[in-house]
């Protein structure tokens, strides 16, 4: 160990390692103790000194207690080591589809002085970690890219022999960082390897991932009253027992930790100090990239399968903008970290079909409603079929309202959808407007229960978080009710075979997705979304305007190749006051012809 504190830190992390060991050792202990006092009782009565009616009954007692405790606890400890450790839902990367970064991984543990990792996967996050995988439920058998020498007895060698961790790398790095900054960032990730050898450690953290597996086996759903009698017994016993071992576990691997960052210490230190702001940088934004342009994309059924090329394009858009990341630009022309892989675009699309799985919770296969889509076809792809289809449920819940297409009776019925029809109805006053008519299509009960509650937040004068007429409360209600009964009837159809996808034998599909990434939006932001939809087909179909995509943004609406001015607040004066003055101030700019009819889906 090259330092004190790494010293330190080792010696604190096999000390910690050893308390939760004695903890398992303490369990063992009082398991065993109805049969020690069994073989206590037996003794005495085969050397003549514990004899009698009471002696009798106290063995027949004891014995019974000490059979059904070493029952229990056989069973505990059967599920303790048989159980399904959880794992991070990854890609793994085979050597052979990346020599060379399994070359720099390997080269990187020589210069630590640590087991090289065993495998290395890629995960859709801004983070990189060790996993161990050595349970025999999900830990592939070890093999060796070169020849070996037949020695008699080596199988069996290979066999026993417990593999090292898998290397975990954060996707986005791979595409924004460049090779020397990869380097500099895993060293203390790699560094880890060494404590992960250490038996005691390796111990402990075998014992206590098999207690967090047995919480979840025992939490498990579906079984009948006596046999979730019998799990109730195993979690309580297995919670005890993490409870009795959690601070000890805890202090063990900020132990490791500070060993792995003293042994990395000497290694690329200075690459690392900067290399750590393309670390914030990537997950800002692949964060900003996933809520703003891949979120809109899922929710109309397509998935994008370059993600990672969109978060490097996106990220050298914001260096472009940003005075801050003018120096990013220079590291552009180095070798990027993608380089490293033999076909980086097929390790791409993995990697964005499951990142769409974990945070939208699409199918594990493309098919008719779920298909992928590259950068150039996304405008029309996905901003102007969700503009159309948002304008299309829009009016749809107007018709249901009872909304006349036109302000005035007697004008001709225009032959379509308009804005007009919108921005007449949202206009109008309250106070002087006839009384809208009852939905013409019935709502169910949870539609009703979603209307009515969308309706009576905005009637709240004294804390409305919210505000909005009269007419934008309604309509908001209506188009909350109506997205709801759509998500309904949408989960209530399969989507697609649950196909067995990347490392999915290591983690459950059933609760997809595992990270939603926006809470449900509110019946305003509904509107305001709809009404810009809305805005967005009537530039599009009456002033030549195209969609299009900004890489921070997200969908965007472009008028003589620029992009347009923030609608807003434009948008929201119309639904909190009833103006349209400023909104048809801009359309008359822009050259939309509010009252001509579009196209939608």
């Amino acid at each position: 160990m090259t330092g004190t504190g790494g010293e330190l830190g080792a010696r604190a992390a096999r000390s910690r390692a050893l308390a939760v060991l004695r903890v398992r050792s303490r369990a063992l202990a009082v398991a065993l103790l109805p049969a020690a006092a069994e073989v206590i009782l037996l003794t005495g009565a085969a050397t003549g000194q514990f004899t009698g009616q009471g002696w009798d009954t106290a063995r027949w007692v004891v014995g019974v207690l000490a059979v059904l405790v070493l029952l229990a606890t056989a069973g505990i400890a059967l599920v303790v080591a048989r159980a399904r450790p959880a794992a991070s839902p990854t890609v793994p990367v085979s050597e052979r589809s990346a020599p060379d970064l399994y070359r720099m991984v390997r080269e990187l543990a020589d210069r630590l002085d640590v087991p090289a990792p065993s495998a290395i996967a890629l995960t859709p996050d801004c983070d990189s970690w060790l996993e161990d995988r050595t349970h025999p439920a999900h830990a592939p058998p070890v093999s060796r890219a070169h020849d070996e020498p037949a020695v008699p007895g080596a199988r069996i060698e290979r066999r026993l022999a417990v593999p090292a961790p898998v290397l975990v790398i954060g996707s986005p790095f791979l595409w924004w960082m460049r090779v020397a900054e990869l380097r500099a960032v895993l060293a203390p990730v790699v560094a880890g390897t060494g404590p992960s050898a250490q038996p005691d450690i390796a111990a402990a953290r075998r014992f206590v991932r098999g207690l967090d597996a047995a919480v979840a086996v025992a939490d498990a759903p579906g079984r009948g009253p006596l046999t979730r009698g019998v799990y109730a017994s195993l979690g309580r016993v297995a919670r005890l027992l993490l409870r009795g071992c959690r601070e000890h576990a805890a202090l063990m691997e900020r132990g490791v930790a500070t060993a792995a960052a003293e042994r990395a210490h000497a290694v690329d230190y200075g690459p690392r100090i900067a290399a750590q702001e393309q670390v914030g940088l990537a997950y800002a934004g692949w964060d900003r990239l996933l809520t703003k342009v891949a979120l809109p994309a899922w929710r109309m059924g397509r998935w994008p399968s370059r993600l990672d090329v969109g978060v490097a394009a996106a990220l050298t858009e914001l260096s472009r903008r940003d005075r801050l990341a003018d120096g990013f630009a220079a590291r552009l022309g180095e070798r990027p970290a993608c380089d490293l892989l033999e076909e980086p675009g097929a390790v791409d699309e993995a990697v964005s079909l499951l990142t769409a799985r974990l945070f939208h919770g699409g199918p594990a296969e493309s098919g008719p409603s779920w298909a992928p889509v590259d950068w150039q076809a996304y405008p029309e792809e996905v901003v102007d079929r969700t503009w159309r289809a948002e304008a299309a449920r829009l009016h749809r819940v107007l018709d249901s309202l009872g909304v006349s297409p036109s302000l005035d009776p007697a004008a001709p019925d225009p032959g379509g959808p308009t804005l007009a029809r919108v921005l007449d109805h949202l206009a109008e006053p309250a106070a002087t407007a006839p009384t809208v008519p009852a939905p013409t299509a019935p709502l169910d009960n949870e539609d009703r229960e979603v209307s009515e509650e969308s309706a009576d937040t905005p009637g709240s004068a004294d804390a409305d978080p919210d505000p909005a007429t009269e007419r934008s409360a309604l309509l908001a209600a209506g188009l909350s009710a109506a997205l709801a009964r759509e998500e309904r009837e949408e989960s209530a159809v399969p989507r697609g075979a649950r196909a067995q996808g990347p490392d999915s034998a290591l983690w459950e599909d059933g609760d997809l997705p595992l990270f939603p990434l926006q809470p449900p939006r509110t019946g305003r932001e509904l509107l305001a979304a709809h009404i810009t939809a809305m805005i967005c087909c009537a530039a599009v179909d009456t002033a030549g305007a195209a969609p299009g995509l900004d890489w921070l943004d997200g969908p965007t609406l472009l008028l003589d190749g620029e992009r347009a001015a923030d609608l807003t607040p434009k948008v929201l004066s119309l639904i909190e006051e009833g103006d349209p003055a400023p909104l048809r101030a801009w359309l008359a700019e822009s050259g939309i012809r509010p009252e001509k009819p579009v196209r939608l889906v």
